[in-house]
């Protein structure tokens, strides 16, 4: 009677141990996937916000040319960004970051929609990476001849142009400012996907 007694007192407990369990570990994983999604969604705004940046970026430097009022039959005094190579480097990288960005945004709209899923989210890591390397090389590379633009350099003779050529250096230090946006940007957008994958 006695050993009856203490099987029907042990199966409650083991039934009601796990019954208790079920509602606890499911807490957590509601709270990871709004992480995620909230992470996600954040990627996604600095995503259009980088792209905003690089298209201003191309397209500031794109058209950034002048032509100074006096000039002759044979002598003509313009600026224009295909005058150097940095410049023309700059337009191409930017371009191909813009179209990058554009491209990326339905895996970060995927990256929402399914906020456990690893593989978007390293594959825009990888790209942004990528992306980022190329955007700071342009930016820096455009920085070094908007510098000399508006100092000059007297051990090497080149003089700054930018006191007759102000609005083509207003444009070019336009330009370089939202390279430099668009690279602050990537920053972020690289610890977001660093921090979701490490959540994963």
């Amino acid at each position: 009677m006695k050993s009856g007694e203490a099987t029907t007192i042990d199966v409650p407990e083991a039934s009601g141990a796990t019954k208790g369990k079920g509602p606890i570990l499911m807490v957590p994983r509601q709270e990871k996937g709004g992480m995620k999604r909230g992470l996600a969604i954040i990627d996604l705004v600095l995503r259009i916000g980088a792209m905003v940046a690089a298209l201003a970026a191309a397209a500031t430097m794109g058209t950034s040319d002048q032509n100074l009022p006096f000039f002759t039959q044979f002598f003509q005094f313009e600026a224009s960004y295909d005058d150097m190579p940095s410049f023309e480097f700059f337009l191409i990288a930017m371009s191909i970051v813009a179209g990058y960005l554009v491209l990326s945004i339905p895996f970060s709209i995927v990256a929402i929609v399914r906020p456990h899923a690893g593989g978007p989210r390293l594959l825009l890591l990888i790209m942004d990476i990528v992306a980022l390397v190329l955007a700071n090389s342009a930016a820096a590379a455009a920085t070094s001849i908007v510098y000399l633009a508006h100092n000059g350099n007297a051990s090497s003779n080149w003089l700054a142009i930018c006191n007759q050529f102000g609005d083509f250096c207003q444009k070019i230090s336009g330009a370089v400012v939202a390279s430099f946006i668009t690279v602050v940007t990537f920053t972020f957008l690289i610890l977001l996907s660093a921090l979701s994958l490490r959540k994963h």
